[in-house]
């Protein structure tokens, strides 16, 4: 892995615009294919190389998906956890498609098994055949027909497979003129990353009835246009604190986002930052630290890395709470926030569910970290370096390709300099 050096010492204010959504650009991209909507004209737009990683994969097995039936096609996932398990509903319920799906070995060792069970349980009956290499590849001749039509699935682990099922559903809706529904069993974690889904189900015509656990697909209505894209906001998290150093602007920043990562508006406000809406989506952060934050990982668990950064400057300790999911992301996050914190000379504290960051007395001059090929790590540890004013020495930057490949250059924009 290449490292780059990273030299906060000549900031200035600038506007920074952060990439397209990948959570509502994936959602959006298999509503758009299943109505009629493709391409979709929001991400025609951007520049291939200015879409996120995990974006390009989905767009790729879309493609896939859409060609005639009948030859095997085969897809790379990479670490790709959402794509794939997207992509693994969208194969099983496409009639005449044989896909075969691979992916890194950490995205192999990421639990899909209750997604795999759903699916079997729903499909397998009638047709179904989705068989598991070590771990991969991970191969699905969709059935020709269907029987009862409902997904039964556990919530405890990740929302992405309500989420994936809740997506088949609205297919298998189009094609059989028929309510399809997700039942889930248990607590849902990452609950608003589901009311995303159902917020997009919403805005390409479908109706979802909620009923306690159960969500059904019931209705859909056509619409002329596929509705506009919003900005990511978990990559206007660490662009809204480096705008707060910086005192600069960001761009993209939609108030009315359904994104559970617009919860850092609510949340850092204790601490004594305030958000400040602008003109044209445009927005500021304002104020000064004067006390720790409170986070939860069933809100909000991608987030929690970016205020780990920010509680590293805090006057005071934070607590951030159900991290537990942190360790099944793309690398162990939860080990990845408590060496970051480390390096940086503040302390952690793990008791159960509950990690308490307690900032240094004095911010270093340097600190180094391993991004351990997580996006996250190595944006959360830039966010550090700005917002401290520590330079930092970092192993693995390139992996911010998978969520927002042009991270480094809104870094500069800012008058950060970049070494390797």
């Amino acid at each position: 892995m290449s490292q780059l050096h990273v030299d906060p010492s000549h900031l200035k204010a600038a506007s920074l615009i952060p990439p397209v959504s990948k959570s509502d650009a994936q959602r959006a991209m298999v509503l758009a294919h299943l109505t009629g909507h493709w391409p979709l004209a929001a991400l025609q737009s951007e520049a291939e190389t200015d879409l996120p990683a995990d974006v390009r994969v989905l767009k790729r097995g879309v493609e896939a998906l859409r060609q005639p039936a009948g030859p095997l096609r085969d897809v790379d996932c990479a670490d790709g956890g959402a794509p794939f398990r997207i992509l693994v509903t969208q194969s099983a319920v496409t009639p005449g498609v044989h896909v075969r799906l691979t992916g890194t070995p950490r995205l192999g060792e990421r639990p899909h098994g209750p997604l795999f069970k759903s699916l079997r349980e729903a499909l397998g009956p009638s047709g179904l055949s989705l068989t598991e290499g070590s771990p991969w590849p991970v191969e699905i001749r969709a059935p020709t027909k269907t029987g009862e039509p409902v997904f039964r699935v556990p919530g405890d682990q990740s929302s992405q497979y309500a989420s994936s099922l809740l997506l088949g559903c609205a297919a298998l809706f189009l094609r059989e003129h028929r309510p399809w529904s997700v039942e889930i069993q248990g607590t849902l974690t990452s609950a608003g990353y589901l009311e995303l889904t159902v917020s997009w189900l919403r805005r390409f015509g479908f109706t979802v009835e909620e009923s306690g656990s159960r969500f059904t697909v019931t209705a859909h209505q056509a619409s002329k246009s596929a509705p506009p894209m919003p900005g990511d906001w978990s990559s206007l998290g660490y662009l809204l604190l480096i705008a707060w150093r910086t005192g600069g602007s960001v761009e993209r920043a939609d108030p009315s986002s359904a994104h559970p990562d617009q919860a850092i508006l609510r949340l850092v406000q204790p601490a004594g930052l305030t958000p400040v809406p602008g003109p044209d989506l445009s927005m500021r952060m304002e104020g000064q630290a004067r006390d720790g934050l409170v986070a939860s990982g069933k809100e909000c668990p991608d987030l929690l890395p970016t205020l780990a950064a920010l509680a590293c400057v805090l006057p005071r300790p934070s607590t951030l709470t159900d991290v537990g999911i942190l360790r099944l992301k793309e690398s162990d996050r939860l080990e990845g926030i408590r060496t970051l914190v480390s390096a940086y000379g503040g302390t952690t504290t793990l008791e159960g569910e509950t990690l308490t960051i307690t900032p240094p007395k004095a911010p270093p001059a340097h600190f180094a970290m391993d991004s351990r090929g997580d996006h996250r790590l190595a944006m959360v540890s830039a966010t550090l370096s700005i917002l401290s004013g520590a330079r930092l020495t970092l192993t693995g930057p390139e992996c911010v390709e998978k969520s927002f490949p042009g991270f480094w250059r809104q870094v500069e924009r800012v008058g950060v300099r970049l070494s390797e």
